[in-house]
Order: C-alpha cells, then structure tokens, then sequence
C-alpha cells in the first residue's frame, strides 16, 4: 500500500502514535547494527539511511555500526584470494586483512555516508582503529574444543568512546566500521555485532537495535507466527543453545547489552522497509526486544 493511498484521518493518527516515542527518546542515544539482506538491496539501503536521519531529525542521537561480509567475500572472490571459514570466523591473513578494511571503510562505509548525507551533512565515517575506538587481542576459533589459529581476528577488550561522542555532540551521525586495533598498532578484523554491542555498552545507549535476516526470535519455528515480542535476559539465555547458528552471535550481543545497563536490544527484520521507524515510533514494534530481568514496563 502506498502512503498516497491511505486517508488524511489515517496519516494523522499515524503521527500521533509517535507523538509520546518522540518525547521518550528526545536526547537518546541510539546504536544500530547495520548488516544482513539490506546492505545488498539499493532500495532498502536508500530506506535505512531515511530512517537515520529521521532519527536525527527527531531529536535523537543515532549511531551505526556496520558490517560487510557479502561484500568482503566478494572483494576476495574478484582479487583471487581464497575465503575458509573455521568455526564460524573468517580466517584472516595480512592479505585478506587489508582488503577487509578496504571494503568496510571505502566501499560499505562511504556508501552509507554518501546515502545518509544525500539528505543533509550529517554523517562522519569513524574506524574502530580511530584513536584506539576498537581495542582488540587475537582471538582462537574452537573446533572440537581445540583452539585453532585463524589470524587477525579479534575480540574486543575496550572501548573509547571519545570520537563517537566528539560526533554526537556536534550533532553528526557516527558510521562506524568495525576494525579493531591492539596496543602494538595491529589491525583486526572483529565482528561487527559483538562490536556493536561494546559500542552501545559504552556510550550507555537507550536502545541498542540490531538488523537481522529474519523477522525476530521465534517461539516455535518455522511457525512464523510465533514470534517472540519481548523476551528477558534470563530466558533468551536459556534459549541460546537450542538457536540457528546464525541467530547465536545476534542474540548474544543483545544480551551482552542488555546485562552490561542498556534498557532494551531489539532485533529486526532488515527487509522490511523503515524498520526502524516501526521499531522506535509505534507501539507495537517489530522484531524482539530483549530487557533485563528487572523490567517491569
């Protein structure tokens, strides 16, 4: 259906329903996880960058943390460079490090400045490596609970938030890709969602949203209409060993959040066009939220 289509009565009450979301999240800060189907699809690309600077222009502080693997894999299929995967992690030489950082900074990061700026000089690309942002030791992959040497990939042991904050407070939007740094200047190549948790985590973020290929966590799947709304950190963690694998690192980094002071960690089904807009100004949401145990909203 078509804005066009639906009623001026209908357009209204639409805006009145964000009326209190506008008044709750005035000021907020507000970290997404960009990834999965939508960074591949113009369209949606172009929607999500609109949703940012809605964000922005309705007075909160929005944050976005990428990934790129699509295109990293890509990148190293056209420059004949092997891709392996060992439990779960892309093994990283030097090699495929520089290409990693070449195509989250020049290619998935400057696209996504260049479709949020179409809209007004808002967006700042920021690198996990900018003044230590990202600090991060070389993590093991487990195979059969071996550790297995897989490269430059790391975890992240800390965060400096000072060139994100440098940016909210004079009122850009942070684009951040996710490359780590350790303290002898070696860059790695870190997940994008446990880096964007320590991101919210550390700029103690009033939501922290995640983009997702599926439509939230489900209670019974493939019952699709079993989707969980809202779930707390006690159960999503008692579900854990029985999710897809893919939805695991996802789930996890929501929990991280919500158990290290942040309010609420949703994803959300990145197909869906102005995802965002849904999840933040309508009472119903879309996707899961996770909250603490202590919730009582």
């Amino acid at each position: 259906m078509s804005i066009s289509t639906l009623t001026p009565h209908v357009k209204a009450s639409v805006l009145v329903e964000a009326l209190p979301w506008l008044e709750r999240f005035q000021g907020a800060t507000v970290v997404i996880k960009f990834g999965g189907n939508a960074m591949v699809d113009e369209e949606l690309m172009k929607a999500f960058a609109q949703d940012i600077v809605y964000l922005r222009l309705s007075g909160l502080r929005p944050v976005v943390v990428h990934g790129g693997g699509p295109q990293i894999t890509s990148a190293l299929t056209e420059r004949n460079i092997a891709t392996e995967f060992v439990g779960g992690y892309r093994v990283t030489s030097q090699e495929v490090m520089t290409v990693v950082k070449d195509v989250l900074v020049n290619q998935v990061q400057a696209e996504l400045v260049s479709l949020i700026n179409a809209h007004g000089n808002y967006a700042v690309g920021l690198t996990g490596d900018d003044e230590g942002m990202l600090l991060a030791t070389r993590r093991d992959a487990i195979v059969d609970g071996a550790p297995v040497n897989i490269g430059f990939v790391g975890d992240v042991i800390e965060v400096n938030p000072d060139p994100i904050l440098r940016a909210i407070y004079e009122g850009q939007i942070a684009v951040i890709s996710t490359v780590g740094i350790d303290e002898a200047g070696q860059s790695y190549n870190v997940n994008a969602d446990t880096a964007a948790s320590a991101i919210a985590v550390a700029l103690q973020a009033e939501k922290f949203i995640m983009l997702t290929d599926v439509a939230g966590l489900y209670a019974d799947w493939p019952d699709t209409n079993s989707i969980i709304s809202e779930i707390s950190a006690h159960e999503l963690e008692r579900l854990l060993p029985s999710l897809e694998s893919g939805m695991v690192p996802k789930m996890e980094a929501c929990l991280r959040a919500v158990r290290n002071g942040i309010s609420r960690a949703t994803v959300v089904d990145g197909r869906v066009a102005h995802c965002l807009l849904l999840e933040v100004f309508t009472d119903e949401g879309i996707g899961t939220m996770v909250v603490p145990d202590d919730h009582n909203e």
